[in-house]
């Protein structure tokens, strides 16, 4: 696979919700991506003018290969996917890649790692940065939680499960402070499985009513999008009806299948997010 190879594009084609064969050796091509602007046009982003900057943080846990020997080596890898890159790569399909590694001789971990950072490089159409630490060099991992304030214990009634922008408001002086959620609930656009995550709101502007942004944030109990979709179109959605002056969005995502998702999205490059992982994560 090259970046000039011809791609499709639609969700509805890709190998999400179908029986599939496991590939145990190199397999570049069952990497599927799919076109970001298909769902960027729904919410009025124009590819050449994009209101935020970011990237997709993939977490993987189940990254394996052999040795020239044919001894196992395992290594957790993680990957950054630039938010301006025209294609984001279906879940299932790096899945399937990652381990088309396992019976496969390589000669190095630096090898497996340059070889996964062209592949997914091609497959998105921009630069991915690719880290990858065999176990055995024991890497850590931390859980925590943001540096904000957490909205879930208000008390509010709720009935809407289908995303409602028009809960969201915002009023009165300027403030600058981190909202999050653990009630964040989207389903997988092709197969409605559900995905479930820990969404942050930073932000600089009028105070975000607490109350609408929990029920917004439930809005997406029933909605079906994928992980990169749900974030961009939160943040669209605060942008548009709370009017912050600084706007940073990002949503820890569960493991699935040995891989997290971690979407963020930002109104300038000096916003970051927490580096904790979700404790569920």
């Amino acid at each position: 696979m090259n970046a000039d190879t011809p791609r499709r594009h639609g969700a509805e084609d890709s190998l999400l919700g179908q029986a599939v064969a496991y590939r145990d050796t190199y397999a570049p091509e069952l990497l599927f991506p799919i076109a970001r602007q298909l769902k960027r046009d729904e919410l009025g982003i124009r590819a050449d003018a994009l209101p935020f900057v970011g990237e997709d943080l993939w977490n993987a846990y189940e990254i394996s290969w052999l040795d020239p020997r044919g001894k196992p080596v395992v290594a957790l890898g993680e990957f950054r996917v630039p938010a301006d890159s025209p294609r984001l790569i279906e879940s299932k399909s790096l899945k399937l890649y990652l381990n088309s590694f396992n019976q496969q001789r390589m000669g190095s971990a630096d090898e497996v790692r340059a070889r996964i950072a062209g592949d997914l490089s091609a497959a998105a159409g921009a630069a991915v940065d690719v880290v990858l630490v065999p176990l055995g060099a024991r890497p850590q991992r931390s859980s925590g939680y943001p540096q904000g304030e957490c909205v879930d214990d208000l008390e509010i009634a709720i009935d809407t499960y289908q995303p409602a922008p028009e809960a969201l408001r915002a009023q009165g002086a300027e403030v600058e402070e981190t909202l999050y959620s653990h009630l964040l609930k989207s389903n997988c656009l092709v197969t409605g499985q559900p995905d479930w995550g820990m969404l942050v709101v930073r932000y600089r502007g009028p105070a975000i009513d607490r109350e609408g942004l929990l029920r917004y944030v439930v809005s997406f109990r029933a909605h079906n999008e994928f992980h990169e979709q749900c974030v961009e179109r939160v943040f669209s959605d605060i942008m548009a009806h709370c009017r912050p002056r600084e706007l940073a969005v990002w949503a820890r995502y569960t493991r699935r299948g040995g891989l997290d998702i971690n979407p963020f999205r930002a109104s300038h490059a000096g916003l970051r997010p927490d580096e904790a992982m979700e404790v569920r994560q």
